[in-house]
């Protein structure tokens, strides 16, 4: 078969379509143009193979970005990508300097890695996928009705998912498709639903699935590792319906109620059926022995459930992880941890602004939430005043313990492989030979091996280098790779109900939400006397802590932002600690931006994604209308 016209793109407002033909009887063809869709629906086997055509576009995220890349924690204020200056030509590169266009944005227009990128495409591809199984598994050959109804609910989960995706990264109402559209429909006429309708749509697909006797709460057999159940059905319509009323996407309506009780019913079900946080160290062997420098029990159980995958069994410790990917993420020592340690890159690097965001031990902040800083810059650090833990002369002391399970900053360490030998002028590690040691990462200027630098993609840009997800011991000879990602946990819809209750004036409740991930964290409760409106910043400040590097920020500060609004107190200058070692062997903290110019990613454009160019021309050229993205 003709490879070109098996792809057919029809366009109904913007709407890929997969065609999967070249002829007349095209949708009486089956993916590889041998067997017809009624043979596929009349055998048991092959109909579950097409329900697996629904799963292949699920994004792996986490390091599986564009050249492993953290893609969206890159992206946003959380962190920098030591490839924007090394491969400038790459996506963050380009990102940053607002290099940026609907026919080719470094974002999307980028090939599919680990199925991150080309979003409009693939997501359309899926959700046709999924509707053609839904318009088909009534009438198909299963072997029995559980498995027929298990089957049905994915199908209505995993178009909801996609839905879901299109939605955070593009922003814009989109068209639902509960039938299939055909090749000779008058696509002029087809409605695009708001941004609203597309949210009730989704949670419309998930209850559908939650209906189901017959799909489970929990996977816990490793043969069905990356199969949806109803959990992923209630954490989607969490997660979509706090989206559907925030600023940027409610179109002045007041959805806070909804949003606050589907979370609240999420929430319930959840826990009802066995989920919780991770509430403990279980591998004390490997987080809670020196070697490991975590200071203490808190830092050592985050870092743990950050470095470990799921297990599937009835009897799992980790009961907070609702969804896990199948696949893994690579060797992050050597991609996205530290990387003098075997000489590659580093990838991620915290920004002070991350660092900045979390708390004393005492549960103040360490600025003032309300406006952090007092320059546009980032420079002149706003003091919360009520502090009087915080030292900006040693200003790693007396931190919330997700700081040190999530970052290494100048003075922690860490026991490795260290693919070198050390020099003089790192006198805090020499001498030492290359090999497995423990080693002191400093980040100061003039560090020879870990020190910031401006260029040198091995090194930090920021001062900072990511420990969330690098495992404590893991390096060339003891090859420990990334933990499959965490897609969907339960502390996201802790803080999701949290926001919505706030939002809706349900304070208790809202408090008691966000006090549950406080007290899991090993930080101090909130107390009841805090005002409405200070609640609703310490929930945005929690969800950067508890949340840090998962991605949620990107999205977080855009749904944040009025239609009009844009991200310049957030993402237009992203700092760095400038330390300097003294003639005393001391250390003097001050601050610089990551570099002199101003990133260009900030405007009001970049709220949203565009809609690929090509994909507007053939709307515009069908209906006269252009629907394309604001500034785009």
């Amino acid at each position: 078969m003709n490879r070109k016209m098996n792809k057919i793109y029809l366009t109904c407002l913007a709407l890929l379509i997969l065609a999967l033909g070249s002829c007349n009887d095209v949708l009486d063809q089956a993916p590889d143009g041998t067997v017809s869709y009624d043979e596929i629906f009349a055998d048991h086997n092959k109909t579950g193979a097409f329900l697996n055509t629904c799963y292949e576009m699920i994004p792996v995220m986490g390091t599986r970005y564009f050249f492993w890349s953290r893609g969206p924690v890159v992206w946003s204020d959380e962190a920098w990508d030591t490839d924007a200056e090394a491969e400038s030509t790459l996506s963050s590169g380009r990102y940053y300097n607002g290099d940026a266009s609907a026919a080719n944005h470094p974002l999307t227009n980028i090939s599919a890695d680990a199925g991150n990128g080309d979003y409009w495409n693939r997501y359309w591809v899926a959700i046709r996928n999924c509707t053609f199984f839904l318009t088909r598994i009534n009438d198909a050959k299963v072997n029995t009705e559980e498995e027929r109804s298990r089957w049905k609910a994915e199908a209505h989960i995993l178009r909801a998912y996609y839905y879901s995706e299109l939605l955070r990264w593009f922003g814009t109402g989109l068209p639902i498709q509960r039938e299939l559209y055909d090749m000779y429909q008058d696509f002029s006429n087809v409605k695009k639903d708001s941004y609203y309708d597309v949210v009730q749509f989704i949670i419309e697909d998930c209850n559908e699935a939650l209906n189901s006797p017959n799909l489970p709460w929990r996977i816990t057999a490793s043969g069905e590792s990356s199969r949806v159940t109803k959990a992923v059905a209630e954490a989607i319509k969490s997660r979509m319906i706090l989206y559907g009323a925030s600023p940027l996407y409610n179109e002045g309506q007041n959805y806070w109620e909804e949003a606050y009780t589907i979370n609240k019913k999420a929430l319930e079900n959840l826990k009802s059926n066995g989920y919780a946080l991770y509430n403990k160290v279980n591998y004390p062997q490997t987080y809670m022995v020196p070697e490991a420098f975590i200071p203490n029990e808190k830092a050592a159980m985050f870092n743990e459930y950050f470095t470990q995958s799921v297990q599937y069994s009835a009897t799992a410790i980790d009961r907070e992880t609702i969804y896990q990917q199948r696949d893994g993420q690579g060797n992050i020592w050597h991609i996205d941890g530290i990387g003098s340690q075997s000489g590659y890159k580093t990838g991620t690097c915290p920004s002070q602004e991350l660092v900045d965001s979390y708390e004393t031990i005492n549960g103040e902040t360490v600025l003032n939430l309300a406006n952090p800083y007092k320059d546009e810059k980032h420079l002149e650090p706003n003091y919360n005043t009520k502090n009087t833990l915080y030292d900006p002369a040693n200003p790693y002391e007396n931190r919330d313990p997700r700081f040190y399970a999530s970052i290494y900053y100048n003075g922690s360490k860490r026991t490795a492989y260290w693919g070198f030998a050390e020099t003089p002028d790192s006198p805090e590690n020499y001498p030492a030979p290359a090999g497995y040691r423990a080693r002191s990462i400093m980040t100061y200027v003039g560090e020879p091996k870990t020190g910031i630098d401006e260029r040198d993609r091995a090194k930090t840009r920021t001062g900072y280098y990511g420990r969330k997800f690098l495992h404590p011991f893991a390096g060339d000879n003891n090859p420990v790779g990334g933990a499959n990602w965490k897609t969907f946990r339960l502390a996201e819809i802790i803080l999701n109900f949290a926001e919505a209750a706030a939002e809706a004036n349900h304070k208790d409740e809202s408090l008691a939400a966000l006090n549950e991930i406080r007290t899991r964290a090993g930080m101090p409760s909130i107390p009841n006397s805090i005002s409405l409106d200070d609640l609703k910043l310490r929930i945005k400040h929690e969800r950067r802590v508890e949340l840090a590097m998962e991605g949620f920020r990107y999205f977080d500060v855009r749904r944040w932002s009025a239609p009009t609004g844009d991200l310049s107190k957030t993402d237009k200058w992203i700092t760095a600690a400038e330390i300097t070692r003294t003639a005393d062997g001391k250390y003097k903290y001050g601050r610089k931006t990551v570099r002199a110019k101003a990133r260009a990613c900030y405007t009001n454009k970049f709220l949203r994604l565009p809609i690929p160019l090509d994909e507007v021309n053939r709307m515009l050229a069908i209906s006269g209308e252009d629907w394309q993205n604001e500034g785009w």
